[in-house]
């Protein structure tokens, strides 16, 4: 009962602490959440820039294809020209006056057009180096974005998994706390009938300690002050030995049966008193074959065996000395 309060205790402080955590991951997933809308809302701000550069570029190349055809005629003028170039124009005129004139005309339209196919080509290069990083940054805030968004599913997650688990606690907490009020009631119950006085009985069982016979001839599977649950927060009080279902059960020593019936806990349960403080109990029983009341000799079949509390066939064997419970293995002949 004490390691059943002292679990309930612990459980309850595991599922503050829990809570303490599943706000921390709540907080986390607000967090992401809050990330993932700003690099959403980034890369759309990201896509509607793309857009514009790929307007602007798609406007210089219809700017470019319209120039085409003065290019083409400059360059068939160059071609009709052939290796004299602009020389025929120089040597048109007739005085240095126009030579003049004409050697200014010729290197201002040289200027002009190398400027202007520099020009375009050093605009439609920038808008290609624009586009191209414009659509590296927009990869890179999607998957931003898919960083987040994954973020965000896996702190959803680890809350549903912490309250899942909040919820196991709360009700193994309920369930320890259901057990610890119906172990109360049953020790009190084994504590009312094992503290009766003396019986009828001639024989002590003091002299007996290490010599009495074994109830049933099985396999120890249950020592006395071992866990008896998985949690290992309850210790057996007695010994489980292993026998087929329907095993006769005898008593070790002689006595009155102080108890013959259905006990929580314990299936089917037979007490015996053999005066001067001492029981022997008999539990996990499907069956009694003594009453209250009834006198009985070492050897006696008390009953016959049933299934434990985990559904294996066997009988749970407990000794008690002024109230208390004792190793049964103290008293049972060694073997």
């Amino acid at each position: 009962m004490q390691a059943l309060q002292r679990e309930a205790g612990q459980l309850a402080a595991q599922s503050r602490s829990l809570l303490g955590d599943l706000r921390q991951l709540e907080v986390e997933r607000d967090l992401r959440t809050e990330e993932a809308r700003q690099a959403e809302a980034a890369a759309n701000a990201a896509q509607q820039a793309l857009d514009a550069t790929t307007v602007r570029i798609e406007a210089l190349e219809r700017e470019r294809q319209a120039q085409l055809p003065d290019l083409r005629t400059q360059l068939v003028d160059i071609y009709k020209r052939r290796r004299t170039g602009y020389a025929a124009m120089l040597f048109a005129a007739n005085d240095a006056r126009e030579f003049a004139r004409a050697t200014r005309a010729i290197a201002s339209m040289s200027r002009i057009n190398e400027r202007r196919i520099e020009q375009h080509r050093a605009t439609l290069a920038a808008l290609r180096a624009e586009r191209a990083n414009q659509e590296m940054n927009a990869a890179e805030l999607r998957r931003q974005q898919q960083d987040a968004e994954r973020a965000r599913t896996a702190a959803q997650r680890a809350v549903t998994a912490r309250a899942a688990l909040i919820n196991r606690i709360d009700a193994r907490r309920d369930l320890t706390a259901q057990f610890l009020g119906e172990l109360q009631v049953t020790y009190e119950k084994l504590q009312q009938i094992t503290s009766s006085g003396p019986g009828p009985v001639e024989v002590p069982i003091a002299p007996f300690r290490g010599v009495l016979d074994w109830p049933v001839t099985g396999r120890l599977t249950g020592r006395f002050g071992q866990s008896n649950r998985p949690a290992g927060t309850t210790v057996r009080n007695g010994i489980e030995i292993a026998v087929p279902e329907g095993t006769p059960v005898r008593a070790v020593h002689g006595g009155t049966v102080a108890f013959a019936g259905p006990f929580t806990g314990f299936g089917t349960l037979v007490i015996v008193d053999h005066g001067g403080r001492a029981f022997t109990l008999y539990g996990s029983l499907g069956s009694a074959a003594v009453e209250r009341g009834t006198a009985v000799e070492a050897g006696t079949e008390l009953g016959r065996t049933g299934t434990g509390p985990d559904s294996m066939p066997g009988l749970y064997f407990e000794v008690r000395i002024d109230g208390r419970s004792v190793d049964p293995l103290q008293w049972l002949k060694p073997r």
